[in-house]
């Protein structure tokens, strides 16, 4: 299985763009929102709530009209935060990954409801990393749809069990809960029906069509120049 999303590696593109604005940019309710009420309003909630760097992109009726980075990227050396920096999303990559299953679902390639077992061909416990769920009857229920709006039964992580093992707690399709398992199992599915890495179906189904240029699922070389390390509280 390829493992590669247990720990989070989706970089965020901030796309480039003159942060030089006119004297006044449109909001949604008619209103106009000044630059200098933007800073004013940005410096004050990043210095309280000790926020190390941000960056900060107004869209209006599909187009950038103001984008600026705040703060520092590295506190260390002192760098400050650019549009361009790299930045770690961390979950934000369940939704990204989620647009990308559904444009596979649009092509006809990926069934939501159609059960995971059998595009897998056999039961889920017969795979490595699942076999705690071996003789489970409810994987049979499992969906690319339960597994994508959190209805699987899984805990978050199986690290946070009392037992370090994976668990459906309850029935697949019911109450709703957080899980970063059922993303990874996910991925799982579609890396086996498609024969495509989520790092290369990434690219091709969001990225390179959104010109994200720097943007991607595992970390690169070409980062090093502009990234932003991550701070905790």
């Amino acid at each position: 299985m390829h493992r590669a999303m247990y720990v989070p590696a989706l970089f965020l593109l901030i796309f480039a763009a003159s942060a030089s604005a006119q004297p006044a940019i449109p909001r949604p309710d008619g209103g106009k929102l000044t630059p200098a009420q933007i800073d004013s309003t940005v410096n004050r909630l990043i210095q309280a709530a000790h926020v190390t760097g941000a960056g900060v992109a107004l869209f209006h009726r599909g187009q950038i009209v103001y984008l600026k980075a705040y703060g520092l990227c590295d506190t260390e050396k002192g760098r400050p935060l650019t549009p361009d920096s790299v930045m770690t999303a961390a979950s934000l990559n369940k939704s990204a990954f989620a647009t990308v299953v559904m444009r596979l679902v649009q092509r006809g390639i990926l069934d939501l409801d159609k059960p995971i077992e059998e595009y897998l061909g056999e039961p889920l416990g017969d795979f490595d990393g699942y076999a705690d769920l071996e003789g489970d009857p409810r994987t049979a229920r499992l969906t690319l749809r339960i597994l994508l709006d959190h209805t699987t039964g899984f805990a978050n992580f199986r690290g946070f069990e009392d037992d370090h093992k994976l668990h459906i707690h309850y029935g697949p399709g019911t109450p709703y809960g957080y899980s970063g398992e059922g993303i990874n199992l996910a991925q799982f599915v579609v890396e086996k029906v498609t024969g495509k890495s989520a790092t290369a179906l990434m690219q091709e189904g969001l990225y390179t069509p959104l010109k994200m240029t720097r943007s991607s699922m595992v970390w690169e070389p070409r980062f090093e120049s502009d990234f932003a390390n991550g701070y905790d509280e």
